[in-house]
């Protein structure tokens, strides 16, 4: 058993079986990609290929062995894909599954507790991630359709009515620059200050 096996049997696993897995999954990662954590599954009746979820940086991957275990049915969800997570602990194990965001609900049962733990643990760490990557995209979208005042730096990037632009009118301006601030893109006081400098030149 190499270094690279052994790090994942911290609570308990098969040894047999995350071999096993983590050999298949070497071909599956993508560039950058590392494999987190992995769980197997432990039924009451002996299991000779057991299923097992496999979390990486990047995605969790659903293996299931088929064929007495002579093959093996991966499905894989990208983080920012997984809508939730669930756990659900019962007399013989754990239920683990997550829901996508177009809908698809896939589980794992009879995990042992201490797995399903780690397991919902670490995906809830993603969620978090992945609520903080919504919202710094959709700032970035409102502030692309909000116009281009730039509030941020000591200078207006508003023009000046000498140039002629369409865009100079102040009504326009302040309207773009309301918006901004009832989208929560800029602060009170920034709002102020850029509108006390368009009343300034009228």
């Amino acid at each position: 058993m190499t270094e690279n096996f052994k790090k994942f049997l911290n609570e308990d696993q098969d040894p047999k079986a995350i071999e096993k897995i983590a050999g298949k999954l070497e071909g599956l990662l993508m560039a950058g990609e590392t494999v987190e954590y992995i769980a197997v599954q432990k039924k009451p009746a002996i299991t000779i290929s057991p299923d097992c979820v496999a979390l990486t940086n990047k995605r969790i991957i659903f293996c299931r062995p088929k064929n007495l275990g002579l093959s093996m049915d991966f499905q894989d969800y990208i983080w920012k894909d997984v809508a939730d997570s669930h756990m659900r602990e019962n007399i013989f194990g754990a239920e683990f599954s997550i829901k996508a965001i177009n809908g698809t609900i896939n589980r794992i049962d009879y995990l042992p507790k201490a797995q399903a733990r780690k397991l919902y643990t670490f995906a809830q760490e993603q969620e978090e991630k992945q609520i903080e990557y919504r919202r710094q995209l959709d700032l970035e979208e409102k502030r692309a359709a909000a116009g281009s005042i730039n509030v941020s730096s000591g200078q207006s990037s508003l023009p000046t009515p000498n140039q002629n632009n369409p865009e100079d009118d102040p009504i326009a301006s302040l309207k773009k620059l309301k918006s901004l601030l009832e989208n929560e893109l800029i602060t009170q006081q920034e709002f102020d200050t850029k509108k006390a400098e368009i009343l300034a030149r009228l």
